[in-house]
């Protein structure tokens, strides 16, 4: 079985989306900023996936990719999911996706959806996505389920994109995280265009 990770851009005080976040405002106000660096390289750089075009440089584009590959299926809680749209029907990465939710969108329970709903909580959505996965890694997408993986000891890593923007206020991710503290070890910096890239273990 592959690793469960995470991956966020991120302010520096902490926010993976700005206030009032919701259908109409999914990054909340100010949010966007989180991915500005996603448009600040080259415009000559190929899209990560179809229709998800980004301007970064040679060497970011290409780790994006890599890392976008490793990946083999997603987990997301159902409010993420709503905001989304249901990410028309196919996600950026073109993955299957778990979906955490008390109440099933019979809409989308169809052949060829790509979307496993699971209503009894998170470690049964991890192992759910692991088993669609593989060998290749479960990324969590939502800061909730996020906080429920690190409490319940499912995370393996952790790679933050942090951005030189302070939010002030919206949805932290790392609050609510059970028994603290978790050591980490670092495994990867780097310096991009408008970003930093840091790479964690989680030590067990």
């Amino acid at each position: 079985m592959g690793k469960v990770t995470i991956g966020f851009s991120m302010s520096l005080d902490g926010f993976v989306a700005g206030l009032n976040d919701g259908v109409d405002k999914p990054l909340g106000e100010g949010g966007a900023n989180l991915f500005k660096w996603y448009s600040l390289g080259a415009p000559a750089q190929k899209n990560l996936e179809e229709g998800v075009r980004l301007k970064l440089s040679k060497e970011e584009t290409a780790k994006l990719k890599d890392s976008s590959r490793m990946v083999g299926a997603l987990v997301y809680g159902r409010r993420t999911f709503d905001i989304s749209h249901a990410w028309d029907g196919k996600h950026p990465l073109d993955v299957p996706m778990v979906i955490i939710t008390h109440h099933i969108p019979q809409e989308w329970v169809k052949p060829g959806s790509p979307f496993t709903f699971v209503t009894d909580g998170v470690e049964n959505a991890i192992r759910k996505a692991k088993a669609i996965a593989g060998e290749k890694a479960v990324a969590l997408g939502s800061a909730s389920i996020v906080q429920q993986g690190i409490q319940l000891g499912l995370v393996d890593e952790i790679h933050i994109d942090l951005v030189p923007v302070l939010l002030g206020g919206g949805v932290r991710l790392f609050e609510k995280l059970g028994k603290v503290p978790i050591e980490l070890e670092i495994t990867n910096m780097e310096e991009g265009l408008g970003v930093t890239h840091l790479d964690y273990r989680i030590v067990k």
